[in-house]
């Protein structure tokens, strides 16, 4: 969810009283009834990500590259559910969304693929979800974007929440949260005490959004110059703005000679 652009968008479609398309420019918009963007595609390359914060979403990539499993909690659409299986192609995906009709949005109008081996959309609540007690220690990546029609804050975003998630991940684990709305510092807050404070905050995006990356497992410690180098890596082989995301880590450390988390 990211913030709403000024004036009446172009192509405005309104498929029911909750959710709306629009188009402008060669990208499609979805938005639940509301100015507020709820996902975007470019419809001459669906598999990109058009957003700079879902672009932001993937920085896990940076720590952990080969994903076996990952959990999204939050389908809108679908960019990063389309990006993770076009491009991790040896990773499973599971997608937690709580509206069929979101669901049906998305593969009409996003092209998000059926379910297959890799890809398996649930209708569910993901507090259910993440409280699951057969979940635990079951995902390498957790992303998170989880906001209603209002977007006045995270749907879910209370301490409980937040230690369920951190339970879903194996060690190393890590996850990537969008946090847009009332209250930044108080949210980025319970994160970091449910990950006893590892966690990391991504520079601000354009729109507004900030990304809070929260670790699991043993310490990490990785020099700068290793970081930046993965970061070309990621940009070679994703074309994602990686370097960016890296230098925003850095300023943040305040001369520390790695980043350690």
């Amino acid at each position: 969810m990211s913030r709403g652009r000024a004036g009446r968008p172009a192509g405005t479609r309104r498929l029911s009283p909750q959710v709306t398309l629009s188009e402008e420019e060669g990208v499609r918009y979805l938005h639940f009834g509301t100015e507020w963007v709820q996902g975007a595609m470019r419809i001459g390359r669906p598999w990109r990500i058009e957003l700079e914060y879902q672009q932001q979403m993937m920085a896990p990539l940076l720590f952990l590259p080969e994903p076996s499993q990952v959990l999204q909690l939050g389908l809108g659409a679908a960019a990063l559910a389309r990006f993770c299986w076009k491009h991790l192609p040896r990773s499973e995906i599971t997608v937690v969304e709580i509206s069929d009709e979101v669901l049906a949005t998305a593969r009409r109008w996003f092209a998000l693929p059926d379910d297959d081996a890799r890809l398996t959309v649930l209708i569910d609540d993901a507090r259910d979800i993440v409280a699951h007690p057969r979940l635990r220690r079951s995902f390498d990546w957790l992303q998170v974007d989880l906001y209603d029609r209002a977007a006045r804050g995270p749907v879910l975003d209370d301490g409980h929440f937040y230690a369920a998630c951190r339970r879903l991940l194996r060690a190393p684990g890590v996850a990537a949260f969008n946090l847009f709305g009332r209250g930044f510092a108080p949210s980025c807050a319970r994160i970091a005490a449910a990950f006893d404070d590892r966690a990391v905050v991504l520079a601000e995006a354009d729109a507004g959004n900030r990304i809070v990356l929260a670790f699991n497992g043993p310490p990490l410690a990785v020099s700068w110059p290793a970081l930046y180098r993965r970061a070309q890596e990621v940009e070679r082989q994703f074309g994602l703005p990686a370097r960016k995301w890296v230098s925003g880590l850095r300023k943040q450390a305040a001369g520390q000679g790695q980043f350690t988390v």
